[in-house]
């Protein structure tokens, strides 16, 4: 039995308890996993999360060195704990894997998406449109005489607040990339 491992159920607050304590409220954390580039290994990736329940809220992934063949899934998924101990268990034991980090304990990350959103209308609507998509800093990226094409990046709850301002002005469709995230600092 691993030192992690915690009975369900058990309340035990002895001072000669010296097991961690895992809480069962579910935490939002980004995972950064570098691994091979090699045919596979996305799949076995997402397998183990298909597998056990687990759930992805994002996933991108992306070659990052060439000349080694390696790539990196950044993925975002929320659990418990133990839940999140045991998915960066379960990734670092994957051949093909060959760091495994988790960037919201491992430090401040910096995160961020891009989104393009197409806004169709017409007259007072299509003048919102514009002026709420520079107040966010979103880019007119495609224009026709009855909708436009917004490019934003930031972080996810920025995307959240344009598309939800947009959703009465005619938003008529989202593409997102899904999270990129580094830590920050050296």
């Amino acid at each position: 039995m691993s030192a992690l491992h915690i009975k369900k159920g058990s309340t035990s607050h002895s001072a000669y308890n010296l097991r961690p304590t895992f809480s069962d409220v579910e935490e939002r954390h980004t995972l950064a996993v570098l691994v091979e580039n090699e045919p596979g290994v996305l799949a076995r990736v997402i397998g183990l999360f298909s597998g056990r329940g687990y759930n992805i809220d994002s996933l991108t992934v992306a070659e990052v060195d060439h000349t080694g063949h390696l790539s990196r899934i950044t993925i975002v998924t929320t659990g418990t704990p133990q839940v999140i101990e045991q998915i960066k268990a379960q990734l670092g034991r994957i051949v093909s894997v060959r760091e495994v980090h988790d960037l919201t304990v491992e430090g401040r990350a910096v995160e961020r998406e891009l989104a393009m959103l197409k806004v169709a209308g017409q007259g007072d609507k299509r003048v919102e449109a514009l002026r709420i998509a520079e107040i966010f800093r979103a880019k007119v990226v495609d224009s026709t005489l009855s909708s436009f094409v917004f490019e934003i990046t930031g972080t996810p709850e920025k995307i959240d607040a344009l598309a939800d301002l947009m959703r009465p002005l005619g938003l008529v469709e989202i593409a997102r990339t899904g999270i990129a995230a580094l830590l920050r600092g050296d």
